[in-house]
């Protein structure tokens, strides 16, 4: 095996379970409500808010302090942090040490995923790196396919499992990556803005707050409308740091590239949507059909199978019509799938008539939106922000994912049995709705410039700013 395929397999490993991290707990979530009895779903919701909010929040300046304390150091450092955590995930005696022990795993999951690209780019020379870039996204694709089966046989056994799985992989890829890794940094990188970082997290964390407990402490509750007002002042700060800090967690000029602006804007409203029916479906499946864990992962495990085949012909279509039309066409797909179970779902089990079209809608849709989502987002930025860019794209669909969560506790609450199927259906509208506004978003992206046209790439390059490539130290 080459040096490169051993690289490539090493930070494959490890952004895989950050992926799987990210999806597989769905599929644990009733046994784990059942285990600590008493526990709201509101209160729980926190296991996979929490993750998703630090997740998002650390991953571009984890990437910035990558370049400048070093991607091995940082990759494996990150890798360490997360497989510590996930075993004390799989220890937790309390929903509360549970939630603590996710936000360190979220942690080193962010650390080490961004220092995975900036160890993997390295290997190839510069005209194949678009290969590398889209072999590394892959692997997140596969992750999510596999997710609802393997958190399915692992629950069979403990949902403990699910986070215990973590530590021998974990352990297995630190060795084999101090072997072969090579050090990589840049030698003069600026400081990464930390402080902003922890702005955002606490902005996300205190809206999401203000939606999962405003069913029960009444919308017009003083605390509510506190943690809206916070949320509403924190984002206020984190817009003023990122314009004035010379790293910040988002470059504002980013956001002056229409297609790049629009591209966040469809993946934070997808992943509300996707994030939802994620839940939506395993809560669906488990507590009104009543199926186990497995049962469940294996009737969800079409609709990740049918997005990995569409990925295919979505990244080709999105090369060659444009990933405007494709996310459009796959954003109205899936939600045509909510708009199925909305008018199709009941009580009586009907697998294979009410509930496996929605999903495999559904599917296809999700596998031409994720590969629209990333050529949207670099279509129109210079290869010096290409990383970055990928990196904030990230960011939004993390976000879109903890207030899709946020959104569907909020709507579900605590329905009586007789007003099940009427709740759900409100959750699979505004999964479809979700889906509406990220069609919109796509619409808007507009026509895209291609780099071959070299006087608009100088353009963007002007308005990004002055920073240009790194140089890269290797060791």
């Amino acid at each position: 095996m080459s040096h490169r395929a051993r690289v490539a397999a090493i930070v494959s490993v490890g952004v895989f379970v950050a992926s799987l991290d990210l999806f597989i707990v769905n599929i644990a979530f009733p046994d784990i409500q059942r285990d600590f009895d008493g526990t709201s779903l509101a209160s729980l919701s926190w296991v996979l808010n929490a993750y998703a909010i630090v997740f998002a929040a650390l991953l571009v300046p984890a990437g910035r302090l990558a370049d400048r304390t070093g991607r091995k150091r940082a990759f494996l450092g990150g890798l360490a942090l997360f497989t510590l955590a996930s075993a004390a995930c799989a220890a937790a005696p309390s929903v509360g040490v549970l939630v603590a022990a996710r936000i360190v795993q979220a942690a080193g999951a962010a650390i080490l995923t961004p220092a995975s690209l900036g160890l993997l780019l390295p290997e190839f020379p510069p005209e194949k790196r678009g290969l590398a870039i889209g072999l590394w996204a892959a692997v997140g694709g596969t992750a999510a396919a596999a997710g609802p089966v393997i958190g399915g046989l692992l629950v069979e056994l403990s949902w403990r499992w699910v986070f215990l799985v973590n530590v021998p992989v974990g352990i297995g890829a630190i060795v084999a990556g101090m072997r072969v890794l090579r050090e990589v940094r840049d030698p003069d990188p600026a400081r990464p803005d930390l402080v902003g970082a922890g702005v955002l997290t606490a902005a996300v964390a205190t809206l999401i707050a203000a939606i999962v407990e405003g069913p029960d402490w009444g919308w017009g509750d003083a605390r509510v409308v506190a943690l809206f007002a916070a949320a509403v002042a924190l984002s206020a700060i984190f817009a003023w740091r990122s314009s004035h800090h010379p790293v910040p967690v988002v470059e504002p000029a980013l956001l002056r590239v229409r297609a790049f602006a629009f591209s966040q804007a469809a993946g934070l409203f997808f992943f509300i949507g996707f994030s939802a029916m994620l839940l939506g479906s395993v809560l669906w499946l488990t507590e009104v059909w009543g199926e186990s864990a497995i049962g469940a992962g294996l009737k969800i495990a079409p609709g990740p199978s049918m997005a990995a085949l569409f990925a295919v012909a979505g990244g080709v279509l999105s090369g060659r019509v444009g990933p405007r039309l494709v996310g459009t066409v796959g954003s109205v797909l899936f939600g045509l799938g909510g708009v199925w179970w909305a008018t199709h779902l009941g009580v009586e089990q009907h697998y294979a008539t009410d509930y496996l079209p929605g999903m495999l809608i559904g599917g296809a849709g999700v596998g031409l939106v994720n590969p629209s989502l990333a050529g949207a987002a670099t279509a129109q930025l210079p290869p010096t922000r290409l990383a970055t860019g990928s990196a904030v794209l990230t960011m939004s669909r993390q976000i879109g994912s903890a207030l899709g969560v946020a959104l569907l506790v909020a709507v579900l609450g605590t329905p009586a049995p007789s007003e099940v199927v009427d709740t759900f259906k409100d959750a699979w509208w505004m999964m479809a709705s979700a889906a509406a506004l990220a069609a919109i978003s796509f619409v808007a992206v507009g026509p895209l410039v291609k780099h071959a046209d070299e006087t608009f790439a100088e353009e963007v390059e002007d308005a990004l700013g002055s920073l240009g490539t790194p140089e890269v130290v290797v060791r």
